[in-house]
C-alpha cells in the first residue's frame, strides 16, 4: 500500500472516531436531559397537586367566612380595611 493510501485511511478513521465521539457525547447529553425532564415533570406534578389542595382549602375558608358573616348579620367582605393599610 502506498503512503498516500495509508494517510487517507488514517484520516478517514480519524474522522470516523471523531464522529463516534461526538455521537456518544450527544447520546450522553440526551440521557441527562431526559432524566432532568422526568425530574421536573415530577416536581410539576407535585406543585399542581399542592395548588389544587390549596384552592380547595381557600374555597372552604371562603365558605366558612360567608357562614360567619351570615350568622352575625354582617357582610365581612364589605368591611373597610384596617387603618394601617
Amino acid at each position: 500500500m502506498s503512503l498516500a493510501i495509508l494517510l487517507i485511511n488514517q484520516g478517514i478513521q480519524s474522522v470516523e472516531t471523531t464522529l463516534e465521539i461526538k455521537i456518544m457525547d450527544l447520546e450522553i447529553r440526551l440521557t441527562h436531559q431526559e432524566a432532568a425532564i422526568e425530574e421536573m415533570n415530577g416536581v410539576l406534578l407535585k406543585q399542581h397537586q399542592l395548588i389544587e389542595s390549596l384552592k380547595s382549602e381557600l374555597v372552604m375558608f371562603q365558605n366558612q367566612l360567608r357562614e360567619v358573616g351570615a350568622s352575625t348579620g354582617v357582610d365581612v367582605s364589605q368591611e373597610p380595611p384596617p387603618p394601617h393599610y
